[in-house]
């Protein structure tokens, strides 16, 4: 698959700055990944941080129009990501290392990260059958992790596949081993919520793959 790495990614990054939408990635991520970071994941669930955990990742995936239509997300308050948050609290340290780079053999642990992401919507949702979408699961483990990109349409467009499974991952993974050096080139940094400038903390190798795939499906919805 042949696409234009440095260019897609310079477009998506057009539309970023400290007070635009695509910024609220930067600031979920780098709120859970800080807490990583400090090996005190404990603390996005204590005392106030939970109530801003529920809110860096409810603004979040609200920016990225996970609580628009007839979704169940729109009906509920922030409380309902409290099992969201408690369930990344209890991630074990491997899920933290999961990028495009490791799909190959890491595939299976990213799909069971995703059972139990979607199996935590459920809990904290007002119908137990409730359906969770592949792409509300992605974004989640996107602005989270950073171990996967978002399975929205415009990616699933880009990418040409329909759902989250290995075949997918697999074929994401062969994409970065066949073009590492260029997508490792592609050094973006998270912005800083009050500086606005770029802090030390990378895009994951899914992340810039997310972001190459949805300007080709943006490009491709254009021209069809």
């Amino acid at each position: 698959m042949t696409v234009d790495i440095g260019g897609n990614v310079k477009a998506f990054l057009d539309d970023r700055d400290r007070g635009a939408r695509y910024a609220s990635f930067d600031y979920c991520f780098n709120h859970f990944q800080a807490a990583r970071e400090s090996g005190n994941l404990a603390r996005l669930g204590e005392g106030d941080g939970l109530l801003l955990s529920c809110l860096q990742l409810g603004f979040y995936l609200a920016s990225w129009g996970m609580m628009r239509g007839s979704g169940d997300l729109l009906q509920r308050s922030m409380r309902r990501l409290i099992p969201v948050v408690e369930t990344i609290i209890d991630e074990p340290a491997a899920t933290w290392t999961l990028d495009a780079h490791s799909y190959a053999s890491e595939s299976g642990d990213v799909l069971e990260l995703s059972k139990r992401i979607r199996t935590a919507f459920k809990d904290g949702a007002r119908d137990p059958n409730v359906s969770v979408s592949d792409t509300l699961v992605t974004k989640t483990m996107l602005g989270v992790f950073g171990c996967v990109p978002a399975f929205d349409r415009y990616f699933r467009i880009g990418f040409r596949c329909e759902t989250l499974c290995k075949s997918a991952l697999v074929r994401i993974g062969k994409f970065y081993a066949d073009n590492r050096s260029e997508i490792d080139a592609q050094n973006v940094f998270t912005l800083d919520f009050a500086s606005g400038r770029d802090t030390r903390r990378c895009y994951s190798r899914a992340k810039i793959i997310d972001m190459i795939f949805f300007q080709e499906g943006i490009q491709a919805s254009i021209h069809h």
